[in-house]
C-alpha cells in the first residue's frame, strides 16, 4: 500500500492578546490507502486542530500536510468531511437527497450522474426511503446518516471523521460503527477517524494512532490486530479487545500525567462501557 495521506512535522499556534498558544507541537505520520485509522488522546489535546490541518481549513505554523504527494493548502477535492454536529451540517430547508447533492454541484457532473451518485449512497447508508424527507424530519441517528451519504456520494480518496457519533445515544452509536465498518470494507475508502471514545477507536480501527496532551505529539501507533469481521456481542467481549483498550487507555492516563510510561493502578482500572 501507498501512504495517502503524510503528515510531517505539523505544528500549530494560535496567537493572539499579545501571546501564542500551542495547540499541535510535533506531528508526524500517514495514512495508507485503504486504510481506517482512528485517533485517540485526552480531551482537549488538539485532535479537531489536527483534522482542520489536515482539511486545508487551518494553516499549519509549520510542517505540511500531503494528499497523493500534494501540499494540502486548502481544502482539497479529494477529501470530505463528517463533523459531530450533524444539525449544522445540514441545511433544514433542503431534503434529503438536496443535502447530499449539494456538494456534488462543485464538479461539474450532470444532473443525471449526482443523482444516481445520491441514490447510491443514500442506499448504502439505509436511508434511500428518506430521500424526499427534511432533516428534522428525522432522528439524530439518521441525520448522522445523511451526512455520511453526502461524504460517500462526493467519493473522495479520504474521509476525515471528526467525533461523529459523540451526539446520538449508546444504541445508534453501536449502529453507526458497523455502518462506518461496512462501508470501509465494501467500498475501500481511506477513513481517519477522530473520537475521544477509547473503546469505539480499537473496535472501529486497523491502527490507533495515540495523542499526548497538548501541546500535542504522537505518543503511539497502535496495530489493531482484532478479526477483520467485527461485530458488537463478540468483538466487545473478546481477551483481545480487552487488552488493546486497556492498554490504550493506560497510555491516554499516562498522557495526562505528562511524559513517561505509567503503569496502571487499580484505581485506573478502565471503566465498563
Amino acid at each position: 500500500m501507498d501512504a495517502l495521506l503524510d503528515v510531517s512535522g505539523l505544528r500549530k499556534a494560535y496567537e493572539g492578546s499579545g501571546r501564542s498558544v500551542e495547540a499541535v507541537r510535533d506531528l508526524t505520520f500517514s495514512v495508507e490507502t485503504g486504510e481506517l485509522v482512528c485517533v485517540v488522546g485526552p480531551s482537549g489535546c488538539g485532535k479537531t486542530t489536527l483534522l482542520k490541518c489536515l482539511g486545508g481549513l487551518l494553516t499549519p505554523t509549520a510542517g505540511q500536510v500531503l494528499l497523493a504527494g500534494r501540499p494540502v493548502t486548502g481544502p482539497p477535492p479529494g477529501m470530505a468531511f463528517v463533523f459531530q454536529e450533524y444539525g449544522r451540517s445540514l441545511f433544514p430547508w433542503m431534503r434529503v437527497a438536496e443535502n447530499v447533492e449539494l456538494p456534488l454541484k462543485q464538479k461539474h457532473l450532470t444532473k443525471h450522474r449526482r443523482r444516481e451518485l445520491v441514490r447510491d449512497a443514500l442506499d448504502s447508508v439505509g436511508l434511500a426511503d428518506a430521500a424526499g424527507a427534511y432533516p428534522w424530519q428525522l432522528s439524530g441517528g439518521m441525520q448522522q446518516r445523511v451526512a455520511i451519504a453526502r461524504a460517500l456520494a462526493y467519493e473522495p480518496d479520504v474521509l476525515l471523521m471528526d467525533e461523529p457519533f459523540a451526539a446520538v445515544d449508546a444504541q445508534t452509536r453501536a449502529d453507526l460503527e458497523d455502518l462506518v465498518r461496512g462501508l470501509w470494507r465494501e467500498r475501500g475508502i481511506t477513513i481517519l477517524f477522530v473520537t475521544h471514545d477509547i473503546d469505539e477507536a480499537v473496535y472501529l480501527g486497523e491502527r490507533v494512532i495515540v495523542l499526548s496532551a497538548s501541546p500535542t505529539v504522537v505518543r503511539e501507533q497502535l496495530k489493531v490486530d482484532l478479526p477483520s469481521d467485527r461485530d458488537q456481542l463478540h468483538t466487545r467481549v473478546a481477551p483481545r479487545f480487552a487488552e488493546l483498550r486497556t492498554h490504550v487507555y493506560e497510555q491516554i492516563q499516562s498522557a495526562k500525567r505528562g511524559p513517561g510510561p505509567m503503569p496502571l493502578t487499580k484505581s485506573d482500572t478502565p471503566p465498563p462501557r
